[in-house]
């Protein structure tokens, strides 16, 4: 490791496998050990720490971290101090932001948060809770849970729970219904401000989040590639939608082009027959690593 290496966290739990592997595909192999909370990983200027989203920012707040990865929701509960460098919307799921919801059962008479004064509402982000509730007037209980929370409603603990959600589908299985979002999170690469303000470490995390965010872009797009007739080119152009202008170049048999385009992977499945109709041929889609 090198004598100014930077501290960065990795959230441990369910985001842990999505991280490593965004992590890998942006070019940091990090290596985990058998209850090792300091993994390695393939850059000596990098010390890398493993520690939970909930605990993430006050570490990166307090300068025991330079920087990590945690939730939006985390870093506002704890009101840290930080530098927001970048959103990075990934989960273990799909690439979409999380919801934390107010919820209640399905058959109970509430259907506005306004019904639940004087209620308890059970949840894991007490601060944020607590801050929603007063931000309307309303008075209301706020208890911790420690788990399980969309049973404290079924179970007769609670009058209603604030939880985290992407899809609201396990909201549901519980014979849950969501009366109001409470906020919308994704993940955030956050730094502590005094190293934000050094200029190696801040080039370093520049660094990082940039292939991050591009290896995060091309999850979602593929290339394409495939020879032109020349008479053609125009009834080609005009069907290929691309992330820029589309690449064109000269081949060795002049009634030929070669055509080259970034688009969208779920757009392929109807663009390649019609770009077969429009005479294209030798159509290869490839997968993309980085675009930046």
């Amino acid at each position: 490791m090198a004598d100014n290496a930077l501290k960065i966290g990795i959230p441990k739990g369910s985001l842990e496998e999505a991280t490593l592997a965004l992590f890998a595909k942006s070019g940091w192999k990090i290596s985990m050990r058998h209850r090792n909370y300091f993994p390695e990983v393939n850059d000596p200027e990098l010390s890398v720490s493993l520690c939970r989203p909930q605990e993430m920012a006050g570490y990166v707040d307090e300068g025991i971290l330079d920087c990590g990865l945690t939730g939006k929701d985390w870093t506002l509960e704890n009101e840290a101090d930080v530098e927001v460098v970048a959103d990075l919307i990934y989960s273990k799921m799909s690439n979409r932001p999380a919801r934390w919801v107010l919820a209640v059962a399905g058959d109970s008479p509430y259907r506005k948060p306004e019904d639940l004064a004087g209620k308890r509402v059970a949840t894991e982000i007490i601060g944020l809770t607590k801050r929603y509730f007063a931000d309307k007037g309303i008075p209301v209980t706020v208890a911790y849970s420690w788990g399980a929370t969309e049973a404290k409603v079924v179970e007769g603990l609670a009058d209603a729970i604030v939880e985290v959600t992407e899809t609201g589908t396990t909201i549901r299985a519980h014979g849950l219904r969501i009366i109001d979002e409470v906020l919308v999170t994704n993940t955030q690469f956050i730094a502590n401000k005094a190293a934000w303000n050094d200029p190696w470490k801040r080039g370093k995390i520049e660094q990082i989040t940039m292939l991050l965010q591009g290896a995060l872009r091309a999850e979602s797009l593929v290339g394409v590639k495939m020879n032109a007739p020349v008479d053609k080119l125009d009834a080609i152009l005009a069907i290929v939608p691309a992330l820029n202008s589309p690449t064109v170049s000269h081949l060795q048999d002049k009634r030929w082009l070669s055509l080259e385009i970034v688009i969208e992977s779920k757009m392929v499945r109807d663009l390649l027959p019609r770009l077969v109709q429009a005479g294209a041929e030798g159509i290869i889609e490839y997968p993309l690593n980085k675009v930046i």
